[in-house]
């Protein structure tokens, strides 16, 4: 029964990580030279620190809200909390590291977790990959795919 197999049997080893320093830009042109929407960010010691998808890495979406300016006898005045909002939004937008844009915390699972667990996992958190962690190290990514060919493939 597929619902029963352990994501070790269909997870993917061989997985595309990211430092936070990391550059923006060369780790978009690393996940769309492997077509891939999403890969894990870890620090050092191989632990998982964050999700790095293809949503965090499309900025022509991001609306900047410029900095209210306010005129006062003639002269302007920029807001230093707008200032500062639009600095850190900025900063944001290009994208200088991986860090700026990941999404810190995610979900993960083990080699031992079921498939149907893994599914209900990605369901639950509106996620389409997860990393898969051993020991508190990445060893492995599963995602929706994965899934759907372990069900194809056994069949019902």
């Amino acid at each position: 029964m597929p619902r029963e197999t352990p994501v070790r049997d269909v997870m993917t080893t061989k997985v595309l990580s990211f430092k936070k320093g990391d550059k923006v830009q060369a780790a978009a042109e690393a996940m769309a030279a492997r077509s891939i929407g999403g890969a894990p960010v870890v620090d050092d010691d191989n632990h998982v620190v964050g999700m790095l998808r293809d949503d965090d890495l499309i900025v022509s979406d991001v609306r900047l809200h410029m900095p209210t300016v306010i005129s006062v006898l003639g002269a302007y005045l920029e807001l230093p909390s707008q200032v500062n909002r639009f600095d850190a939004e900025v900063r944001k937008a290009v994208g200088a590291s991986v860090g700026d844009v990941m999404t810190p915390n995610p979900e993960t699972c083990t080699p031992d977790q079921t498939v149907e667990e893994v599914a209900t996992v990605f369901h639950e958190h509106n996620v389409s990959r997860l990393p898969v962690v051993e020991n508190g190290k990445l060893v492995g990514i599963v995602s929706r795919g994965d899934i759907l060919k372990e069900i194809v493939r056994k069949g019902p």
